[in-house]
């Protein structure tokens, strides 16, 4: 496509806005997040040399002419961004993200944008109804062996962080974005002794402050005992297998039996909100919950339907607002904004998706411009406050639409200049011109 504009000297300014379409099931709100690499991306993004010589080898390109190819070798991006800010709570047809400019450069950037921040929107979101599951205990994430790739696991770990997760214990994570990294020992390590005693006394010796033991490689009870037996002090026990409420029951009644009051129960093993609901329900006093694999792959629901749709075009004379109007997927036109209401004890009421150049002094805009001619604005937040700023628009949302089960629909209402605009462009793109003249 861009090879084609460029071609036929089309070098209009556009707008494009990246929303999704509909919640996945079970989910009232989506938390945003993924911003910051895509704003990265845009400051950064270049063609080098070999990238430009494979293009050109291409047979697709071959009727291309060269300034397409000089063309790339000066491409970056230099229009402007607006964006709701990372860690808010959004919903079906809300624009997360909107690009202007010119054509080519908002067109090339569609699936970096996409893949980018419906990934790790769908994985905060995840990890906010896991937290929000486990009560105020604390969750830490625990997948990155189950990502679908190493990037994807440092990604979802920052995202898992952003919904309200403690740390994570992929260590490139905490690296990159200062997330705090937890670990505890895996089976292989018990196994590689001649005993287990041996190895929880090994483990311990090494990591007196932090040691964490896996105690169920053989019989968990057994190893309670074992622990208590030898005097060992454990900052916690990790608990990755069988019945966990009945287990986490038992196990607690035993260290504090044995003098370990303070030593901590983590439990690990396929868990995810429901599972962590249910144990909970039945009163495991379990202290630190590590999720994996349902969490760092949105397990229930594992993409979004993320799309990224023109919206408006402007040249040397006007503005010229753009729509789809296919079966099902009818896009409203013009350059928009979301704007929130409040109810009179401050928690969200409604939503208003409106033109971007509406007025409604009672609400507040999500969407701020933080890109200007392909740079920052200013600096992006810190990850901590990111996360800060996520727990309080998630306290502000009221309970039937986070609930883990069945949550009400939240009210998103069109504004009535929006819907105005979108019947002035039906009319003018579906009416045959000779009925308008009638």
């Amino acid at each position: 496509m861009a090879a084609a504009y460029l071609e036929n000297d089309f070098h209009a300014t556009a707008s494009f806005e990246l929303f999704v379409r509909n919640l996945p099931r079970q989910r009232g709100y989506l938390l945003t997040a993924g911003l910051e690499q895509a704003l990265d991306f845009l400051e950064t993004a270049r063609f080098s040399p070999e990238e430009i010589a494979f293009l050109r080898a291409q047979p697709v390109f071959t009727h291309v002419s060269d300034a397409f190819f000089d063309y790339l070798k000066a491409f970056h991006f230099s229009g402007e961004v607006w964006a709701v800010a990372e860690g808010t709570p959004v919903f079906a047809d809300e624009p997360l993200l909107r690009v202007t400019g010119p054509i080519i450069e908002a067109q090339i950037v569609e699936t970096f944008l996409l893949t980018t921040l419906t990934f790790q929107t769908m994985i905060a979101t995840k990890a906010a109804r896991v937290v929000q599951a486990a009560g105020g205990r604390g969750v830490v994430e625990f997948g990155s062996r189950r990502a679908h790739g190493p990037e994807a696991g440092v990604l979802a770990a920052r995202a898992a962080y952003i919904g309200g997760c403690m740390g994570t214990s992929n260590v490139e994570a905490g690296f990159r974005f200062g997330i705090p990294t937890y670990g505890t020992v895996a089976h292989s390590f018990v196994m590689a002794y001649g005993d287990e005693e041996e190895s929880f006394q090994r483990f311990e010796r090494v990591f007196p402050d932090h040691a964490i033991l896996l105690v169920d490689t053989y019989d968990t009870l057994a190893a309670i005992d074992k622990i208590i037996q030898l005097g060992m002090r454990p900052r916690g026990v990790r608990l990755d297998s069988g019945d966990l409420a009945s287990l986490s029951r038992e196990v607690r009644r035993r260290l504090d039996q044995g003098g370990l009051g303070e030593t901590k129960i983590f439990a690990s093993g396929d868990l995810n909100e429901h599972s962590i609901a249910a144990v909970l329900a039945e009163g495991a006093p379990i202290d630190f919950f590590g999720v994996g694999t349902e969490l760092v792959t949105s397990k229930d629901a594992p993409s979004l339907g993320g799309v990224y749709k023109l919206v408006e075009l402007r040249d040397d004379t006007a503005e010229h607002p753009r729509a789809k109007f296919s079966e099902d997927k009818v896009t409203y036109p013009g350059r928009k904004q979301v704007f929130r209401f409040r109810d009179p004890q401050g928690l969200y009421s409604h939503d208003i998706i409106a033109r971007a150049e509406e007025k409604h002094a009672d609400a507040e805009p999500l969407l701020t411009r933080v890109l200007d001619n392909g740079k920052r604005i200013q600096p992006s937040p810190p990850l901590q406050t990111v996360k800060e700023w996520t727990q309080e628009s998630l306290a502000h949302l009221p309970e039937p639409y986070r609930r883990l089960r069945e949550p009400a629909v939240y009210p998103v209402k069109i504004s009535q200049s929006l819907a105005q605009l979108l019947e002035e462009v039906r009319q003018k793109t579906l009416v045959p011109r000779t009925s308008r003249g009638s």
